[in-house]
């Protein structure tokens, strides 16, 4: 006699996911496997979500809680980033502090996931109790990235010398210039002068070699800054900080810029 399977369920596809190591699905794809109405998937998937089984960071988007994970009520972005950014059809690549982390500059864990994307930012993303927040970047064709594995696959994130140049070129999406200077003296390791001349060259904006430079300076790693002098030869007089006032700034004539602000990196 021929043994009959159980019935297929929502639980039931989603441990088979998890048997083959994977973490997300779509709405459309459990309706199919099912092969029931919109409705009645929606209502079993909620019953899944507040059994904190699942979360749902975007309209028809899930993402599968293990049980490892179920007291911190999400999985880490990294693990669903990609599938993520593949759902909403934006190319994207982890950037800014959640790469500098990714980079060996733990010094302050970033208080949200943070994905840069082309040009006009998108309204943030919450799975859980993680916050992923979307950067739009102008000159996104020119960044260097690069494939990080990851427990469930890979993520793009941006290579070492894209992301130095990103933090000091959106200094206040990384908290400020200060910050800034903390998060780069522990990236400084990943960095060499011919990678951070090249990040340059590629995304043009001679302003961000003066601020790097000096910030490297002001670290004491001359090594790295030295490569960057010649690309500011001539360049019109900077604040240091565009957002501080000018009322008593010095000048470093190396780097043509006002110094507008204190800069003291965490130790």
């Amino acid at each position: 006699m021929r043994k009959s399977h159980p019935p297929i369920t929502s639980a039931r596809f989603v441990d088979e996911l998890l048997g083959q190591g994977r973490y997300a699905f779509t709405r459309e794809e459990v309706a199919r496997r099912l092969g029931t109405s919109a409705a009645a998937v929606s209502m079993s998937l909620h019953r899944l979500m507040r059994a904190k089984r699942l979360v749902l960071p975007r309209s028809g988007f899930y993402v599968i809680v293990d049980p490892q994970h179920r007291a911190a009520g999400t999985l880490p972005p990294e693990w669903f980033i990609h599938p993520l950014m593949k759902d909403m059809a934006r190319p994207y690549y982890v950037g800014l502090l959640s790469a500098a982390q990714l980079h060996g500059a733990a010094h302050q864990r970033p208080q949200e996931f943070q994905v840069v994307i082309p040009r006009r930012a998108v309204r943030p993303v919450r799975a859980g109790n993680v916050l992923i927040r979307f950067h739009g970047k102008g000159p996104f064709d020119r960044s260097q990235t690069q494939e990080v594995k990851t427990p469930t696959g890979i993520m793009i994130a941006s290579t070492p010398p894209t992301t130095a140049w990103d933090l000091v070129r959106y200094s206040k999406a990384a908290g400020g210039l200060e910050n800034v200077a903390t998060v780069l003296s522990e990236l400084a390791e990943s960095l060499d002068g011919a990678g951070l001349r090249d990040a340059l060259k590629r995304h043009g904006e001679t302003v961000v070699a003066q601020r790097l430079g000096y910030l490297l300076d002001r670290l004491g790693r001359r090594k790295l800054s030295e490569g960057l002098v010649d690309r500011v030869q001539g360049a019109a007089l900077r604040p240091l900080d565009p957002t501080a006032p000018l009322t008593g700034a010095s000048k470093s004539r190396k780097w043509s810029l006002l110094i507008n602000a204190r800069i003291e990196p965490e130790a």
